[in-house]
């Protein structure tokens, strides 16, 4: 098992948030979704609250559809917050993983640090402080959130060892009960993760964390608490 230095006062968070929102439209025609407001404030400034509370400093922010809005009113939020978000701007749609590789630069580091990555629709009871100590203490690449749902054939489920919490393999859609955990869309990764993933579109979920899991680098923290997809109109109404 490989050791982690987990200081969180240097500890990185990147949030992917170039995606178009289409699932919200009309709410995100003018404007891009991390910016639609959740219960009075903008569902991006929940999460980068979330992470200040526990220590970090620095918020990169993969950037793409209305980029310039995006940093127009999240710079002024982040110097009340005393963070510094940092834009990383994609001149194509790089998926979930692509990303990562276009702020290499930013995440890469000597001391084998690890950093979070969020999708920008989640709002949950972030898990930041519980979910670094249990990286830490399995020593390994990679650890996902996970949350119970109750129709879990919408999403992609997670196998995993419950005792040890390392993931088995991941079962898309399935029409047969087979576990009603799913990718919460939280993350926190060692460095190393980068050199898995290539500069170009790239699916997190379906291209690489499955090669991880086979690789035994994969973990599972399962979150106990409230969590919401906001990004689907059901959930953002009825939140």
């Amino acid at each position: 098992m490989c050791g982690v230095d987990t200081k969180m006062a240097e500890t990185k968070a990147l949030i992917l948030v170039g995606g178009y929102g289409t699932r919200l439209r009309p709410l995100t025609l003018s404007r891009p979704k991390p910016l639609v407001e959740f219960a009075n404030k903008p569902m991006i400034l929940h999460q980068i609250e979330a992470l200040v509370t526990v220590g970090v400093r620095e918020v990169i922010l993969a950037v793409s559809y209305r980029a310039e809005q995006m940093e127009k009113e999240m710079s002024d939020e982040a110097r009340k917050l005393g963070v510094r978000l940092v834009f990383s701007h994609e001149s194509e749609p790089l998926g979930t993983a692509g990303p990562l590789a276009l702020a290499k630069h930013l995440l890469a580091n000597q001391q084998n640090q690890p950093f979070f990555v969020l999708n920008s629709d989640i709002i949950c009871e972030y898990p930041f402080k519980d979910l670094i100590a249990f990286h830490k203490s399995h020593g390994c690449e990679g650890t996902i959130v996970v949350t119970k749902v109750e129709e879990p054939s919408k999403y992609g489920v997670v196998m995993y060892d419950e005792d040890t919490g390392r993931i088995e393999s991941f079962i898309e859609k399935p029409q047969e009960f087979v576990s009603n955990k799913i990718n919460a869309g939280i993350y926190i990764l060692n460095p190393s993760v980068l050199d898995r993933i290539k500069l170009e579109p790239t699916s997190i979920e379906k291209e690489v964390f499955p090669f991880m899991a086979q690789d035994s680098q994969l973990y599972a923290f399962n979150l106990k608490g409230f969590w919401m997809d906001v990004g689907q109109p059901k959930d953002f109404l009825t939140g």
